[in-house]
C-alpha cells in the first residue's frame, strides 16, 4: 500500500508541476503596428477585434521574424517599413507577438491570406 500511495503521489505532483509551468508561458498579442518609438523602444499595438491600443516594450534580445527567416530586431527598419505601409494607405503592420508583462521576446510579420478567387 505504501508503494502505491507514493506513487499517486509522485504522478499528483508532476501533474501541478506542469500546471504552474504552463501559467508561466508568454501571452501572444495580435494585432496591427500602428507606431514605433525608436528611442523609448517601444510598439503600439491595436489588438485584434478590439479598439485597444496596447504598448509593448521591446528589448536588445527581441527576435524579429519574417519569411525570410529571423534576427534581433531593427526599430529604425521596422519605423520605415511602418511609414511606407501606412502611406499606402494602410492602418498599419500585422504582427503576432510573444510577450511577457508587456516586454517582447519574439515578434513575427503576419501576411495577409490573399482570395482564393
Amino acid at each position: 500500500m505504501k508503494r502505491r500511495s507514493f506513487l499517486m503521489l509522485l504522478t499528483t505532483s508532476f501533474v501541478a508541476l506542469g500546471l504552474i509551468g504552463g501559467v508561466a508561458l508568454a501571452d501572444e498579442l495580435l494585432g496591427v503596428l500602428t507606431k514605433v518609438d525608436v528611442e523609448g523602444k517601444k510598439l503600439t499595438v491595436m489588438q485584434k477585434d478590439t479598439d485597444k491600443e496596447i504598448i509593448v516594450t521591446v528589448t536588445d534580445d527581441t527576435e524579429y521574424v519574417t519569411k525570410k527567416g529571423s534576427s534581433k530586431i531593427d526599430l529604425e527598419k521596422i519605423s520605415k517599413n511602418l511609414a511606407k505601409v501606412q502611406d499606402a494607405g494602410k492602418k498599419g503592420m500585422q504582427l503576432k507577438i510573444q510577450h511577457e508583462k508587456g516586454v517582447a521576446s519574439k515578434i513575427e510579420g503576419v501576411a495577409k491570406k490573399k482570395d482564393a478567387n
